[in-house]
């Protein structure tokens, strides 16, 4: 049999026929599969852009509230966030946020057409939030790098519009910052009342600081600055930061130097990280640590009691990898306890003592209280005061009026309570001194 027969018979045998149509029709249809498949990966490739976003980047929280009010307002597939708002009353209202759920979403924004995909890993964790792993991909036709990063601009800038007139609270949670409680209402920088002069002088200090980086770059002079604020409790430390953080419309960053597990590395991390425009806020920065002459102390820190040493606070302020364009704010009770290296210019640049309140502050608390009184019985409040020769807080002031807030006759009739509280108060700060003083004198010993 020749090879021309043998190809006739295989072509009037019918399962060869069969067979061989099989393979045609399979070979053909991966090579249909094949050829999809690589026009669809040079279409994304030359005709599509992608963005994605994952849940720890800053951006995150940011695009998922832009695409619930710009982008995907009629999709029926969503997921509720309750967030909680402070009225202008002071009174907490709750808010209900629907947002894209998890899945496909798509519109319209301007003449492009988006789809968004939100994924969520159930199997991975964000470790430091104990979260599923999340992420946000946007999808659009065309070369559209510009369009996203329009995208995102306009999401930062809602977010910020929300918060726009408000003081944000952050403190730290493992090696980021968290904003702590609801955005509040800026405190006036009048309603904390300071001795003649020191809240201007400290104002213009801060204001000169942020309208001159160039004054510093061009000297070579780090870009930060220090401030070390100290006195009696009580007397408005902290009240003045924070109302200076809402009349120049910073946030604050509050950082806890004795927090359990806060290392040298970790508290380089979140002075490096800290957000933009904010205040860095160290408050009794006295008790982390005292004067490198109390040898115990440092023991007793390099031990393990503190993981945080000395020399690494120091090099966190002032040192070679420190950060630039940050302000701190130290505040502090004993300020004779802190090591001469810690308040040195460069780490901290000024220092102000807010005592005790003096007779232009009490008569400018009281006509603040009491507006609709003369000058004269603010005077009396004064020399009332000033005779009882006894230091009083702002916070005791402050406590007393409470209690008279009607009455304002009452308030200067009754001066002996504001003595008795005062007494008390300063006896107690008093004993805690003197306790503190013995113990390290026994240690010492």
């Amino acid at each position: 049999m020749g090879l021309q027969d043998l190809v006739s018979s295989l072509a009037d045998n019918p399962y060869f026929s069969a067979g061989f149509g099989l393979f045609g029709v399979g070979a053909g249809a991966a090579i249909l599969r094949k050829g999809y498949m690589v026009g669809l990966i040079l279409f994304r490739r030359h005709y599509m852009t992608t963005l994605e976003v994952p849940c720890r980047d800053k951006s995150y929280s940011w695009l998922l509230q832009w695409i619930t009010l710009k982008g995907a307002r009629k999709t029926q597939h969503l997921s509720v966030e309750t967030k909680f708002q402070e009225i202008e009353t002071g009174k907490i209202r709750t808010r209900y946020d629907f947002i894209p759920s998890v899945g496909e979403h798509f519109f319209w924004y301007g003449r492009t057409w988006l789809k968004v995909e939100r994924a969520r890993e159930q199997h991975t964790l964000d470790l430091q939030h104990g979260t599923p792993w999340e992420n946000v991909t946007f999808t659009a036709f065309g070369k559209q790098r510009r369009l996203f990063q329009d995208i995102i601009a306009e999401a930062r800038d809602l977010a910020i519009k929300q918060n726009e007139g408000k003081t944000i609270m952050y403190t730290a949670y493992g090696s980021e910052w968290r904003q702590f409680g609801n955005p509040r209402k800026p405190r006036p920088l009048s309603s904390v009342v300071l001795d003649r002069g020191i809240s201007d002088r400290i104002v213009r200090d801060v204001k000169e600081f942020m309208d001159n980086p160039d004054w510093y770059s061009s000297r070579g002079i780090p870009y930060r600055r220090g401030y070390l604020l100290h006195g009696p409790p009580g007397c408005g430390k902290s009240s003045f930061i924070t109302a200076l953080a809402g009349e120049l419309q910073l946030s604050i960053c509050v950082l806890n130097l004795s927090e359990r597990g806060l290392t040298d590395d970790r508290l380089n991390h979140l002075l490096a990280l800290a957000p933009e425009n904010t205040i860095i806020l160290l408050e009794d920065v006295d008790s982390a640590f005292v004067s490198r002459e109390d040898t115990s102390q440092m023991k007793a820190a390099y031990a393990g009691l503190n993981r945080l040493t000395f020399s690494g606070l120091l090099n966190c302020l002032d040192g070679v990898a420190s950060t630039e364009a940050r302000i701190v704010f130290m505040t502090t009770n004993y300020p004779e306890r802190l090591d001469s290296a810690l308040i040195r210019p460069g780490r901290v640049d000024l220092k102000q003592y807010i005592g005790y309140c003096t007779p232009y502050q009490l008569e400018s608390m009281f006509s603040r209280f009491f507006p609709d009184f003369s000058p004269h019985m603010a005077t009396a409040f004064a020399k009332g005061v000033k005779d009882i020769n006894v230091p009083v807080s702002a916070a005791a002031v402050q406590g007393h009026f409470m209690v008279y807030k009607e009455d304002a006759q009452g308030a200067v009739d009754n001066i002996t309570d504001l003595a008795t509280s005062s007494t008390l108060s300063n006896d107690l700060f008093n004993e805690t001194s003197c306790v503190n003083e013995i113990y390290e004198a026994k240690k010492n010993v």
